[in-house]
């Protein structure tokens, strides 16, 4: 079972100069630890730490105190380029600022990449039909976006390597990364209860309820037992992924029992119910809280501001990078690495309305 593992400051600046090597930024020596802390934003111990590892790992020659690092780049550090297929989880029309952050360094790296026709929902996330698709393409490695369980067991077992971005890879032999959300699952189900909530709803998607819920779920509803609040079906709701299956299942919510607080997954349904409440004169945050499990450029521009889920994406697009390289010289990459997520409170949360 891969190891699932927090990078620590050390290990993503490292990952960040090993890159910077690799793409021949600079000659013969690496730039002094105060010139590095400085560009990076870090504090000069955890570059010199860095730097440290890298030495371990062959990658800088030290020349003394106070005196450059010398690079050490062996001939086999210049590896053949790759044809890197990125299969979405929905329509490449959306498609996330990081993704589009690590095709851009995948180029600067000298590989190619980009989006392959058609989507996991049209091709009804099935494993069969996506293998067709996938015998077609002559890509030579594989980047995943949220695959299900299903469909990541089959790249599993593909010949060529992939790298999972989310979806549901824990206890999988593959590559992937992705934010770390259960802490701030938990914590925005507590930030709810303390304002008076008790009839919290997640809605999340299918893939993170089937055939079990996720580590993230799996902490909201945790929580709630946590504060004598007993966790069913009504707080983790099944529904139909269609439009016509978030309606109904809307509908049925508020038919009876309505929640006083939402939690939804992602921006794109998040925006769906904040039009379905607004269609019933249900007003945020007046008649219930809502809380988006993700972040989006569009909540800048949103007054009141959102409550979300916050993580840093420079280090998954880091980690597709690293793969990418670790790939294309032959060696093996099955390290799964997580990013701590935060949970932001914003206006669209408030006191329960009894």
């Amino acid at each position: 079972m891969p190891m699932i593992r927090i990078l620590s400051a050390v290990e993503q600046v490292a990952d960040c100069l090993r890159d910077e090597m690799l793409r021949g930024r600079w000659k013969d020596f690496l730039p002094g630890v105060d010139t590095m802390a400085e560009e990076l934003g870090v504090s000069r111990k955890t570059v010199e730490a860095s730097m440290q590892q890298l030495e371990r790992e062959g990658w800088l020659v030290s020349q003394g105190p106070r005196r450059k690092r010398r690079i050490e780049l062996q001939a086999d550090l210049n590896p053949p380029s790759l044809r890197v297929a990125i299969l979405a989880d929905e329509t490449t029309t959306r498609r996330p600022r990081y993704i589009v952050e690590a095709m851009h360094e995948l180029l600067d790296a000298g590989h190619t990449a980009s989006f392959v026709p058609g989507n996991m929902t049209e091709l009804g996330k099935d494993p069969v039909r996506i293998a067709r698709m996938v015998e077609k393409n002559p890509a030579d490695a594989w980047v995943v976006m949220t695959g299900p369980r299903d469909v990541l067991e089959w790249f599993c077992n593909l010949d060529k390597p992939a790298l999972a971005v989310f979806g549901r890879l824990h206890g999988l032999p593959i590559a992937g990364v992705g934010p770390d959300k259960a802490a701030a699952y938990a914590s925005a189900a507590r930030a709810l209860m303390t304002l008076g909530h008790r009839r919290i709803v997640l809605l999340a998607r299918r893939m993170s309820r089937v055939p079990d819920p996720g580590e993230p779920e799996k902490a909201f509803l945790n929580e709630l037992d946590a504060h004598s609040i007993p966790s069913g079906s009504y707080n983790l709701p099944d529904w139909e992924e269609t439009i016509d299956g978030l309606h109904t299942r809307l509908d049925s919510l508020f038919r009876v029992t309505p929640p006083t607080a939402l939690i939804v997954d992602e921006a794109p349904l998040f925006a769906a119910v904040q039009q379905f409440l607004a269609q019933r004169k249900i007003l945020v945050p007046q008649d219930i809280s809502l809380i988006c499990t993700d972040t989006d450029a569009t909540f800048s521009w949103c007054n009141p501001t959102i409550a979300h889920i916050k993580w840093d994406s420079h280090p998954l697009v880091n980690r597709i990078v690293h793969w990418a390289a670790n790939v294309s010289r032959g060696k093996k990459d099955l390290r799964q690495s997580v990013t701590p997520a935060k949970f932001i409170t914003g206006g669209t949360i408030g006191l329960a309305k009894r």
